[in-house]
């Protein structure tokens, strides 16, 4: 069927990518080398190496500790524990027992933390290569595309130079939808549920496989939501059973994601007017609206979903509905959908402009939300202090550009929804020719 994804065996464009075009590979390695050990977010990467000593030496990574005389340094003081589910914690504990009892480093720490993470960005550039080779695109585009997954500033910031590991995400989900298409279902439904245990911004991906799946077989979309909330469930509580944590931190502060407005969303306005991020009173139910938003989205998908690029721009759409209507979106969270608008652009299914659109706004944000004083922490303390302190002297005009900014992001994500969903009377008579051509 046009349109599905049939891996073949590496050919010319692969060749030419993994010879000629080394340069660009070794390039985007040393940037992110260079960019993982002096940089690193002051919340985030303490957070971080925290985590992994806790669990590196079989403390419960939920539980806050003053680390300040282990790791010699003030800024450990006073810290939150991690947010995320066990999965990457469970990384950062392997990371620090194999780095840091050697080298007691922090900045060194801070190199090993990224490492999954500039790993990630490189084979996402090379999957999504080989995702476009097998829809049979012209190889030019086929190399911009992968010098855009290496070179992108904005995966370079977020990734490497902040260290948040959303490339992760991206790349188990993107996997997941290759496999999906194959028809390697409980493969594909194992990388979907471990994705969202490392982070549940892939989670609006669950309902568009099983409408995918369901247009086929009732019992192929059973079997298949069997093994994602089998694996699911596994990557989320095992650890705490196998590894005595104590689940009541995370039980109390269940609802923290619901309980506050602001960065990238549309609700980025709240801390402006109340010099808060947290939401007052019933105003936490806004931070619900997704729910009933994924549900219209469910509702438009009943036509069906044609074939792997249609699947492709159905899982973006339902992404971005997710991220348009939280109360909460961090900048770094839009590296999930760089993939998938990456390949509908090179398909000619989505407009290039669309494309930079969605990166380059974030990142201009990100600098009104004062942001990168903060990756100087490790190596610039004194420096981030005083950006930081001369920030805060233009707070309001910050804030007021920062509101200004998402309004564009939230028109151009909304019409690309809006384009993701429509799908012309001539795709669907497209894959019905090729269903009736293959029965033939």
């Amino acid at each position: 069927m046009r349109g599905s994804i049939q891996f073949r065996r590496v050919n010319g464009v692969w060749k030419q990518l993994f010879t000629q075009d080394h340069t660009i590979l070794l390039l985007s390695v040393l940037l992110q080398f260079a960019l993982g050990i002096f940089f690193g977010h002051s919340y985030d990467m303490r957070i971080y190496m925290a985590t992994g000593y806790l669990v590196g030496s079989g403390q419960n990574p939920y539980i806050a500790q003053d680390l300040t005389a282990l790791f010699h340094n003030g800024s450990f003081q006073g810290m939150t524990s991690v947010g995320y589910p066990p999965p990457w914690p469970l990384a950062l504990g392997a990371l620090y027992r194999i780095v840091y009892p050697l080298i007691s480093n922090l900045m060194v720490y801070n190199l090993v933390i990224k490492i999954p993470v500039i790993a990630a960005n490189i084979c996402l550039a090379y999957l999504v290569a080989d995702i476009l080779k097998n829809l049979s695109v012209e190889a030019t585009t086929i190399r911009r595309a992968w010098i855009f997954m290496l070179l992108c500033p904005f995966v370079l910031y977020f990734g490497s130079a902040w260290g948040q590991f959303d490339a992760i995400v991206a790349l188990l989900t993107l996997l997941s939808l290759v496999f999906l298409d194959r028809g390697k279902l409980p493969g594909s439904a194992i990388l979907l549920a471990l994705s969202i245990a490392f982070k549940p911004i892939a989670l609006p991906i669950f309902p568009v496989a099983i409408l995918y799946l369901v247009a086929k077989s009732y019992r192929q979309a059973f079997h298949y939501a069997l093994w994602f909330f089998a694996s699911l469930i596994l990557f989320c509580t095992l650890p705490f059973l196998l590894l005595g944590w104590d689940i009541t931190p995370i039980l109390r502060g269940w609802n923290a994601h619901f309980t506050v407005g602001g960065a990238m969303s549309f609700m980025t306005f709240y801390e402006l007017l109340k010099d808060t991020y947290q939401l007052p009173g019933g105003w936490w139910l806004m931070s619900l609206a997704w729910i009933p938003a994924i549900g219209i989205a469910i509702y438009a998908l009943r036509r069906g979903i044609f074939g792997f690029t249609d699947l492709i721009r159905k899982s973006l759409g339902m992404i971005l509905i997710f991220y348009l209507t939280r109360t909460w979106l961090s900048e770094p969270n839009i590296i999930l959908i760089l993939p998938l608008m990456l390949i509908l652009t090179a398909v000619g299914e989505l407009d290039r402009l669309a494309l930079h659109v969605v990166w380059i706004l974030p990142l201009v944000f990100t600098v009104f939300n004062a942001s990168p004083p903060q990756l100087l922490w490790l190596n610039f303390p004194h420096t981030m202090e005083s950006m930081l302190n001369l920030m805060e002297e233009f707070r309001t005009i910050r804030l007021v550009t920062r509101t200004a900014l998402v309004i564009p992001w939230q028109v151009a994500g909304w019409w690309i929804v809006f384009t993701c969903f429509k799908s012309t009377k001539a795709q669907i008579e497209e894959v019905h020719s090729d269903l009736l051509a293959s029965q033939a």
